[in-house]
């Protein structure tokens, strides 16, 4: 029992250092993240997807358990906007589960909405549940994607995980629209709709991250 109290103590402490990151260090993390996408080798998102999407959402979950488990994570959403990208809305996930799982784990997350619609469901400044709101389904991976690619699903999910953990998924999470803080990277504040669809000037922090997506 003292064993299990550690380990959930533990794991509380660990959610709540990933929600501890200011926001210029989200958009860091998740411009980094898309670079590390960008480089893999077999396993990589298509250029041909990636240039077709309507927008991207960026982010890292962190998951730890042992019988019981708990995620939570932080990142961005962003959206095409003419030749050029949105400003990042900032978005978080929390979720908990109850079986045979133990160990931890962090994953990347890329979502790449591939419909107006998509995006509009992360503009909300409100819940998105994929599979309940939006169709998502695993995206076609390969640098040798050849023609263009038929969306199957509104949104194509890709991960890429760095540790351990029996039976690690997004199932029963919920992905949240921060408006608290938009409100701090903006300095004022701004609905995700309004940063989405690009009537919000973005920071400076923010160039490293849209340099990349327009790659």
């Amino acid at each position: 029992m003292k064993r299990i109290t550690l380990v959930l103590l533990s794991c509380c402490l660990a959610l709540t250092t990933i929600h501890a990151a200011s926001e210029q260090e989200i958009v860091n993390n998740s411009a980094q993240i898309l670079r590390d996408f960008y480089r893999m080798p077999e396993k990589q998102i298509p250029r041909r997807v990636l240039n077709d999407a309507r927008g991207l959402a960026i982010m890292s979950v962190l998951k730890v358990g042992f019988v019981f488990s708990g995620k939570g994570g932080q990142g961005v959403v962003v959206a095409r906007r003419g030749g050029g990208w949105s400003g990042p809305s900032f978005i978080g996930l929390g979720g908990a589960g109850w079986g045979a799982q133990i160990g931890a784990e962090v994953t990347d997350f890329i979502f790449v909405l591939n419909t107006e619609a998509a995006v509009r469901a992360f503009s909300r400044d409100s819940n998105v549940k994929l599979g309940a709101d939006v169709s998502a389904a695993a995206g076609p991976v390969g640098r040798d994607v050849q023609g263009a690619v038929t969306p199957t699903a509104a949104v194509y999910t890709y991960s890429r995980s760095k540790g351990l953990f029996a039976g690690a998924s997004l199932e029963g999470a919920v992905i949240a629209t921060q408006k608290s803080a938009n409100e701090r990277y903006y300095g004022r504040a701004v609905s995700a709709r309004s940063i989405l669809r690009g009537k919000v000037s973005p920071p400076a922090g923010a160039q490293r991250l849209r340099s990349l997506l327009s790659r």
